[in-house]
């Protein structure tokens, strides 16, 4: 699947299921540095992805500094053609105007993903 640069960062979307509603999210920074994936809460909010007592709590540190997420257990992740079922996935509220998620190595390396940065195209591996 094509991906873009832009703004020194490789986009790409993805999309989210969670209790038979489906979103398509835009503007997901491909992150080899992230190991968790981790998607703007604002992004799913139409699809009624929200925090729950029920759900665990994590606090992540980075270069951007700390950040709060809670984890939920969703139905699906489509990455091109690839689909990942029943995965647990980090949200939180994003302070990145142009960013709503990053794409971290668990799904990356799950789906034996390759970043072809001559042709800017994220490719599975088979």
């Amino acid at each position: 699947m094509q991906i873009e640069f832009r703004e020194g960062l490789l986009f790409t979307e993805i999309t989210v299921q969670y209790k038979g509603k489906k979103k398509l999210i835009k503007n997901i920074v491909i992150d080899t540095g992230a190991s968790h994936t981790l998607i703007s809460q604002d992004a799913v909010d139409e699809i009624e992805i929200r925090a729950t007592l029920d759900d665990h709590f994590i606090t992540s540190f980075g270069i951007g500094g700390e950040e709060y997420a809670f984890i939920k257990k969703i139905d699906s992740i489509e990455i091109g053609d690839y689909l990942i079922q029943n995965v647990e996935i980090d949200f939180t509220s994003f302070k990145y105007h142009n960013v709503n998620g990053l794409l971290g190595l668990d799904i990356l390396l799950n789906g034996n993903f390759n970043i072809d940065l001559l042709n800017l195209e994220l490719k599975r591996l088979q």
